[in-house]
Parts: C-alpha cells; structure tokens; sequence
C-alpha cells in the first residue's frame, strides 16, 4: 500500500495571502502546503482520504487517475469543498463514487452540497457519490477500513487505520478506547497544528506526547500552521517522529 500525503496544512494553507512571515516567504517546498489529505494506493484501488479545497490542483499535481472511493475524516470546510471537482472522476467511472464517513459527516456533507442530491433534470453536470455511515470497520477494494475516533474539539471525527497505517488529522486528542484501535502500527499521520495551545487542535508538544502513546514505528506529522517551519521544526522533533510535505510518499508493505 501506498500513501501520497496531497496536503500538509491547515485550513488557509501556507503560505497565507497577505502574510509577510519568514515562512509564508520561504523558498524551501516543504513550507508550501496545500489543505491537508491523502491519496491512498493499493493493487488497482485509488482511495481519497478528504476531497479537499485544493483537490484540482492536487489531482493534477500528483496525476491522480482514477477515484474508487474517498473516506471523509469530517466536513469541515478545508476537508470537503473540493467534493464538485469529483465531476471529472464519475466521468472516468461512469457513474457514482462510494463515500464513507460518519453519520454527522454525511448529513452535513447532504446540506453543503445539496444540489448534488437533488433529484431533477437539471442538464448540468453534478458530482455524484453515495455517502454510506460508518461506526464500524468497513470493507474497501479488498482492504479492511477501520474508522478511528479522535476529538477536534468538542466535536468528533474519524480518522482511518488501513493494514498497519493509521491517518488521524484535526486532533485536539485521542480517547482510550480509538489507542486500542491503533496499536501495532507501522506508520501513523497525526496532525499537529503549532507550538501556542489551540482550542481544537495539538500543539507540537502534544502531539509528539500523542504520537509516543500510539507507538507507531514510525510519525509525519500534519496539519500544519505558517508558524512551524519545516528545517527548524524538524530539528527538534525526537527520533521517528518527522514532519510531512505535500508529496511524501508512505509505503507498507502489510
């Protein structure tokens, strides 16, 4: 299996219009970050995790081919608006996409893009999907889904453990019952947002303290803000644990 992280930052992406930080004007790559998530690759199967406000450019950047199905973490607005640009994979498929997310997640997914549930006659192309609830593990292309609650707040949302990968974003922590979901892991994706506390997300601090809990083998972190640099923060992350990029390729084999 194969996982391409397609965005590494937050919600206004990095750099950020109008912002004159060291950051937003670096030239390394690594601190230009798209909205955060995931392309997910195994035998045939494409997979999306989120359909993300850059999902365009993210598609042709990382020559996406096809979409089977995409699994929703939450509809925030950074995780879903792309869900129109879907259009161009039901013309590829030839018809809908199979979507997975939480039951709150799927309503919400329904009210925002209403008009593509609506059923008319309407000659304007739509994107297409059926949105399927999930508490429980699921079945994609031959992979067993398990769906992962994490706290954002006081919300929350799902992230996904796939073989020995998990991939858990928008975390403000991880209840006792989601840690026995996530033991054994091989590679794990957790966001961490910046080094000042914030009311729905990690800190670094705390994430690098999530990330030893879980145990993974080994840790990118994501969701990242304009205030963690790529060289300066990596310099101080513990071994294992390492900072994701739009781009970094995670492979297991399990």
């Amino acid at each position: 299996m194969r996982l391409v992280v397609l965005g590494s930052g937050t919600s206004s992406g990095v750099p950020i219009p109008t912002c004159p930080c060291d950051v937003c004007r670096s030239d390394d790559p690594r601190d230009r970050r798209w909205r955060t998530s995931a392309w997910l690759t195994w035998d045939d199967a494409s997979i999306l995790i989120d359909t993300s406000s850059d999902l365009r450019e993210q598609a042709l950047r990382f020559e996406i081919p096809k979409v089977d199905a995409v699994l929703y973490t939450h509809a925030h607005a950074d995780h879903v608006l792309g869900l129109d640009d879907l259009r161009v994979y039901n013309w590829h498929r030839g018809g809908s996409i199979p979507a997975y997310a939480s039951a709150e997640t799927c309503e919400s997914v329904r009210r925002t893009f209403w008009y593509a549930f609506e059923e008319d006659d309407h000659p304007s192309v739509k994107p297409a999907i059926d949105l399927t609830p999930v508490s429980e593990p699921f079945e994609v292309a031959g992979k067993r889904i398990v769906p992962v609650p994490v706290d954002h707040g006081p919300q929350q949302i799902l992230g996904y453990r796939i073989d020995d990968v998990a991939y858990l974003t928008d975390v403000s922590g991880v209840p006792r019952n989601s840690l026995e979901l996530l033991r054994g892991l091989d590679a794990l994706i957790l966001s961490a947002l910046r080094d000042r506390p914030h009311a729905t997300h990690m800190t670094l601090d705390q994430a690098i303290a999530c990330a030893r809990r879980i145990g993974a083998k080994r840790t990118w972190f994501t969701h990242m803000s304009h205030e963690l640099g790529h060289v300066e923060t990596e310099a101080r992350l513990p071994a294992g644990i390492r900072l994701a990029f739009d781009g970094l390729v995670v492979t297991s084999n399990a």
